[in-house]
């Protein structure tokens, strides 16, 4: 028996704090601006704070205590870096220079730019807070799918705003005159990149939703193609019911196509090709059929990237797989690395921190303010051992989400669906910056803990049949 709500107005109010931030944080130019970044904070506290616990289970409290681990790291290094006593980081060698430049006392401080951290902290909360929020509110799981769809639907209306701008008012953004990427479809985003990586996420979603409503109507056992591709063409009941995802997840990965991104639009279509082989995993017989089903797989999404990405094709051939100068940037982060591995030159202070150590290969016009990968900025500016411990988190969360998509039947896409958006954020920001940009990052980390939510079974009905229908398959 399931057990009744205690608090169902704290329950909605935590749900639909939560829709409101994952569906309308990329709305104000991504979230940039810190009094944004701050608002999201303090929504999403309030929402936190009123936020279900009854049907968390032990690997939940796990979980939790992972991500309260991260949260001391972070603690520890902010003392370090904000305090004029700190308890064991040295003070930045140059405080020193600058007393002696100006002949007179200068309060040292770990940081390159004296309370910058604390500046710098809005966005990093904002994706813890929302990452617990949504793991709380994703235990529920009618609420759970309720929050995806949302997040579907956010991007649709995004996307159709993005085809809208591009076609009829290719330099504006919101009515704020467009300085950067004209001629790219990069919706309320500023990045292109970014917003690659935001449409790329949502095609994800789609994509589930369009896989699932395919399960519904296939018998059990084994895949059969043919039988498949006649349902497909000739029921004009299933192709009603397959109508909406996917004309929607055409529409969000054109979204994505058009926003030139290389690294964006390659990753969308060949995680679209991982999530495939994941959801069909029990329908596909033997290791070799796995095998070509997810080599198929990846070669339909190379030629639909080919096909529909025009532009992003065009942009391998000029400029290829690298940037000569992100990777020369890449090099000089590694040294600020190397001269502050312990705790960093204090967070948000790259763009300080980095003309220092410049590379002679990176033209000397304009200001780079990101190192165009957030595992080597994080470990720039909050040192060597809270990037580990962050990375091994996302491990940590990447493990239970899988596990969750390869064994879970009932409710399936919500585990993968949090497993694709984290790989495809995290892959992207290994080579940008896109989980730095709070619009997109609560909506990702928002998905990650709704997945974390459902990666387990419901104790309360996980072991309940489906029905007999065609295509049912027993709950867990």
């Amino acid at each position: 028996m399931v057990a009744p709500r205690s608090h169902p107005l704290t329950d909605r109010i935590a749900f639909w704090i939560l829709a409101v931030a994952i569906a309308g944080a990329p709305l104000p130019y991504g979230s940039r601006d810190p009094a944004v970044v701050a608002f999201w904070c303090g929504l999403l506290g309030i929402g936190l704070a009123v936020a279900p616990l009854r049907n968390l289970r032990s690997i939940h409290a796990f979980v939790l205590g992972g991500i309260g681990a991260v949260v001391a790291g972070y603690a520890i290094v902010l003392h370090e870096q904000l305090s004029p006593t700190p308890w064991i980081a040295a003070f930045h060698p140059v405080w020193t220079e600058a007393e002696k430049l100006l002949n007179h006392p200068v309060q040292p401080s770990v940081s390159v730019v004296r309370n910058e951290p604390f500046f710098a902290l809005g966005a990093p909360l904002a994706n813890i807070l929302v990452l617990v929020l949504g793991l709380l509110v994703g235990t529920d799981r009618a609420d759970a799918r309720r929050l995806l769809q949302i997040a579907a639907w956010a991007g649709v209306v995004y996307a159709i705003y993005g085809l809208y701008g591009l076609i009829f008012d290719p330099h504006t953004i919101l009515g704020r005159e467009k300085t950067a990427y004209i001629g790219n479809l990069t919706g309320t985003f500023i990045n292109r990149n970014t917003a690659a990586t935001y449409f790329g996420s949502v095609s994800i979603l789609w994509f589930l939703f369009l896989l699932e409503e395919v399960r519904k109507r296939l018998p059990t056992g084994p895949i059969r193609w043919a039988e498949l591709l006649h349902q497909v063409t000739e029921d004009r009941d299933v192709q009603r019911t397959l109508l909406v995802p996917f004309s929607m997840l055409f529409l969000c990965l054109v979204a994505t196509f058009l926003t030139v991104s290389r690294a964006g639009s390659t990753l969308t279509v060949l995680l679209l090709a991982v999530t495939f082989v994941i959801f069909f995993r029990r329908r596909l017989e033997g290791r070799s059929t796995k095998v070509i089903a997810g080599a198929a797989s990846a070669a339909v999404a190379l030629v639909v990237l080919q096909l529909f990405g025009g532009s992003v094709g065009s942009r391998f051939e000029v400029h290829g797989l690298s940037d000569a100068y992100r990777i020369a940037t890449w090099q000089s982060t590694l040294r600020i690395i190397a001269d502050n591995p312990w705790f960093g030159t204090g967070l948000g202070t790259f763009a300080w921190a980095y003309p220092a150590y410049r590379s002679g290969d990176v033209s000397m016009w304009g200001v780079w303010s990101m190192a165009h990968s957030t595992p080597l900025e994080l470990a720039s500016e909050a040192g060597v051992p809270l990037a580990l411990t962050v990375g091994l988190a996302w491990f940590g969360a990447l493990a239970l989400l899988l596990w969750g998509a390869l064994h879970r039947r009932r409710d399936r896409i919500i585990p993968l669906a949090g497993f694709g958006v984290a790989v495809l954020a995290l892959l992207h920001s290994t080579i940008d910056f896109s989980l730095q940009i709070s619009g997109y990052a609560i909506v990702a980390f928002g998905i990650v803990g709704i997945g974390l939510g459902q990666a387990v079974r419901d104790p309360n009905g996980g072991h309940r049949a489906q029905g007999k229908g065609s295509g049912a398959e027993a709950g867990r």
